[in-house]
């Protein structure tokens, strides 16, 4: 194994497991003993986690809520000396966890942030999902309700890159239908409930997807990672690139849609079209 110092007054940025606990790195395992003070989002989890490695460590709250105000007392910890880990529930903190506040604090107090790398819902999904060779885009969570999240899925099912998200269960039937709506032929892979024993990693056209969450009762529950593919460069129409062109410009002034309207009008493209490629490149 590569050694590599752990020097004290620095920040430790974990990944810890996000359902098989023998996910955990070895490195990951030795910075936990090592640790003086473990800044966690849950502080149950965390602690059920170092139990299970014989371990006994202060814990710090550091949610959402509480992140903000738990940068001053990580300073002031790592000004006396202290090696800080900073953990989210599952996964690598602040990629859709608490974390990014902590690490701007730390470092512009002017102490050292380690990463400690290791699993994340993210890397899982894409690299599970034969739909990503090269760039693609990452949204977090998709908005719960209402006119954001008819503009998210409109945005996503037009923008040409790979597009990654996550999803609430109880959203998912409205999800499926929406994409299948929109993006019908276009590749969706699911992950549901990654690394867990329950696991469900499927490529499948998004028009198949609402049959596939209703053929078992159980894919409902569960944590899912989206990734959608590539659109294909057909999928636009001479016209409607032309069009595209105008309407981005012409968005830097006016609403998305006005400038769709407009550049629709001119080129004689398809207006929704244009819409929502608009839409994709401002989200």
């Amino acid at each position: 194994m590569l050694r590599q110092s752990l020097p004290p007054s620095t920040l430790y940025v974990l990944a810890t497991p996000i359902g098989n606990r023998a996910d955990l790195t070895v490195r990951a395992v030795h910075v936990l003993h090592v640790a003086d003070v473990v800044a966690a989002e849950d502080t149950r989890v965390a602690g059920q986690l170092l139990h299970g490695m014989g371990l006994h460590k202060p814990l710090l709250a550091c949610d959402a809520h509480r992140e903000a105000d738990a940068c001053a007392g990580i300073v002031a910890r790592l000004a006396a000396g202290e090696r800080v880990v900073l953990c989210s529930d599952a996964g690598t903190p602040a990629i859709s966890d608490p974390g990014a506040r902590v690490v701007a604090a730390v470092r512009a107090a002017g102490y050292r942030v380690l990463p400690i790398p290791g699993v994340s819902s993210l890397s899982t999904a894409v690299s599970a999902s034969g739909l990503v060779d090269g760039a693609f885009t990452f949204h977090a969570f998709a908005p719960s309700k209402g006119k954001p999240r008819s503009d998210f899925y409109t945005a996503v099912c037009a923008a040409p890159l790979p597009q990654v998200w996550f999803e609430a269960p109880h959203r998912m039937d409205d999800a499926f239908e929406l994409l299948a709506r929109l993006a019908p032929q276009r590749s969706l892979c699911i992950g549901r409930e990654l690394t867990k024993q329950f696991e469900d990693i499927v490529t499948i056209t998004c028009s198949e997807a609402p049959a596939w969450l209703a053929a078992k009762p159980e894919r409902v529950k569960g944590e899912f990672v989206l990734t959608l593919g590539a659109q294909a460069a057909t999928d636009l129409s001479d016209n409607d690139v032309q069009a595209l062109a105008l309407a981005q410009l012409l968005a830097t002034e006016l609403s998305a849609s006005k400038a769709a309207a407009l550049a629709a009008k001119h080129y004689g493209a398809d207006r929704s079209a244009v819409y929502a490629a608009v839409l994709a490149t401002k989200s």
